[in-house]
């Protein structure tokens, strides 16, 4: 008998939980080994520095930024760029989150991906009023975070600082904040 399984679905709009199971006439064996081969593979994902737990990124302003220095928030890394419309979209809601959150359970950090100089990326971050620090994107940070399909694409680690979530386009303030409470 042919079995549906999916480890992930990456909906637009919808955050995806990387613990969802579901399927068609999956036996708990299936199951279960098909999370076996999804923990192999996340095993081998974050073998040496490739692993998110450790990044290490240096925002526009000089501070660094260590996923560890957050233990005991939340903490939302979003890629985006400066011509990239949904993501313009996005930051007045990414603004309010931070604004709303940072001194308390949760860090918003944005990434800017092909968004040319840091001093472009820094007026623009200026003149969008984005509060939250602003990291230049390259190789060496996508590395350490994640792939970037589409953008805007955000990662979303919880107060132990493991990723729960990944959401390939927008989110909104209420969208994370309903997350959160949901996982509390």
């Amino acid at each position: 008998m042919h079995q549906n399984i999916t480890i992930t679905n990456h909906t637009m709009g919808s955050w995806t939980d990387n613990s969802t199971v579901s399927g068609t006439g999956a036996s708990q064996k299936s199951v279960a080994d098909m999370l076996r081969v999804t923990l192999f593979t996340l095993l081998l994902a974050c073998s040496g520095l490739a692993c998110a737990a450790g990044f290490l990124l240096e925002d526009l302003q000089g501070k660094t930024h260590r996923l560890a220095d957050y233990r005991g928030k939340w903490v939302l890394v979003n890629y985006w760029a400066t011509w990239c419309p949904p993501c313009l979209d996005e930051i007045p809601e990414l603004v309010s989150l931070h604004n709303a959150h940072h001194d308390k359970d949760l860090q918003v950090i944005g990434i800017a991906i092909d968004s040319g100089s840091s001093k472009k990326v820094a007026d623009f971050a200026r003149s969008h009023g984005i509060s939250y620090p602003v990291v230049m994107g390259n190789r060496m940070v996508t590395d350490q975070i994640g792939a970037v399909e589409v953008l805007p694409v955000s990662y979303l680690y919880n107060p132990k600082g493991e990723q729960v979530n990944y959401q390939a386009g927008e989110v909104t303030r209420a969208s994370v904040e309903a997350l959160i409470y949901k996982n509390k």
